[in-house]
């Protein structure tokens, strides 16, 4: 194999015009990829492009796609250790490739040890300024935000990171037909005030104001996971938040008990299979809760409750808890939309939603948000 004599190795700091995706610490020696949709992205003109990853893990892999002029071209699993993957080479040297390396996986916590790190990049060309887009958009979510099952066969049932894409996803497709900068804040099986399992600590609102606070052990958090996010650093126009999927799931899940207290928590239903009153209020407390705490990190967003990919039971809860808080606060910046339930033909793997089902609800929201900040 003939060898490129002309590259050379650049550190991050070192590369001016490198864009990051996604919610991270100041350190870029090296930089943490946190969340699903992170990324780092660069113009390149040159030949040939490589990126020295370090992948750690005890149970959940990280995976990444590559993206070359705004089109995935490869995904890979990272195996264990620390090395270089190649991006692209033998390209016309002359000509300027858009290049995104994507982190596909959501940020795991139930696995301590996962972690996805990006140390240096090796090329024979030079790297041009990335042009900033016009929009920025904050997407918050559960599994069908982290995109498990977007990916892979009807049939696979693993809970494995195979099946998690951050590409064949609602957020992605939406941002790309909005020309809009994105992040993402996901966790399956997570809700508002509590897990499909009835878990209270499974809930987003309690890790927002992290960096990546539900990131759990010592490695995450020597790497920042449970520092304070500056909301300075990255405003968003619009903040849409896609959770209820998991509370609904809580009252027909068995009791959670605390390993630690005894304590048991259960989200009941009445004998008529209806939500118990009290534990309803309780999720209804929790979003209103929720809205508050997102409009004081983001003063001047659009928020948009979206709602309804996996069915929509807790829908009324939902506009009570927004309606409660538009009448005490008078903020008319936040709404709510009813996504497109997935079907037989749009189901994906895990019986999670599939691309189609992603496809079909980044068309209905962006066209929606484009309503907002067109």
């Amino acid at each position: 194999m003939i060898s490129n004599e002309n590259l050379k190795v650049y550190a991050l700091p070192e590369i001016g015009n490198l864009k990051v995706h996604g919610r991270t610490t100041g350190e870029r020696s090296p930089l943490t990829l946190f969340w699903t949709g992170s990324a780092v992205e660069l113009n390149v003109q040159g030949s040939e492009i490589w990126v020295e990853v370090e992948s750690q893990y005890d149970m959940y892999e990280s995976w990444i796609s590559i993206l070359i002029n705004g089109v995935p071209v490869s995904r890979q699993m990272l195996t264990a250790g620390r090395y270089w993957v190649c991006v692209f080479r033998g390209m016309n040297a002359d000509v300027v490739k858009n290049v995104r390396i994507v982190k596909d996986v959501q940020a795991m916590s139930g696995d301590p040890g996962c972690a996805l790190q990006i140390h240096a990049v090796k090329s024979d060309g030079a790297f041009l300024p990335v042009q900033e887009k016009p929009y920025k958009i904050e997407f918050i979510g559960d599994s069908i935000t982290s995109g498990e099952g977007a990916i892979g066969a009807k049939a696979e049932e693993d809970w494995i990171p195979m099946w998690f894409s951050a590409i064949h996803n609602y957020t992605f497709m939406t941002a790309e037909a909005l020309n809009a900068e994105y992040r993402v804040i996901s966790q399956s099986g997570w809700g508002v005030l509590t897990s499909w399992d009835n878990n209270p600590k499974g809930n987003i609102p309690d890790y927002y104001e992290q960096v990546c606070g539900l990131l759990t052990g010592e490695r995450n958090g020597a790497l920042g996971a449970g520092d304070e996010h500056d909301f300075g650093s990255w405003q968003p126009d619009v903040v849409v938040v896609n959770l209820g999927s998991n509370d609904g799931g809580a009252f027909q899940s068995p009791e959670w008990k605390d390993p630690d207290t005894g304590k048991v928590y259960k989200q009941r239903l009445n004998e008529d299979g209806t939500y118990h009153e009290e534990d309803l209020a309780a999720f209804e407390k929790a979003v209103e809760q929720f809205l508050f705490k997102l409009r004081k990190n983001n003063p001047a967003a659009h928020l948009v409750w979206a709602y309804g990919m996996l069915g929509f039971p807790m829908m009324s809860a939902i506009y009570r808890a927004v309606d409660s808080y538009t009448k005490g606060t008078g903020d008319r910046k936040v709404t709510i939309i009813q996504l497109p339930d997935t079907t037989e033909e749009t189901v994906g793997a895990r019986t999670h939603p599939g691309e189609l089902s992603h496809r079909r609800t980044a068309e209905v929201l962006a066209e929606y948000v484009r309503g907002m900040i067109g």
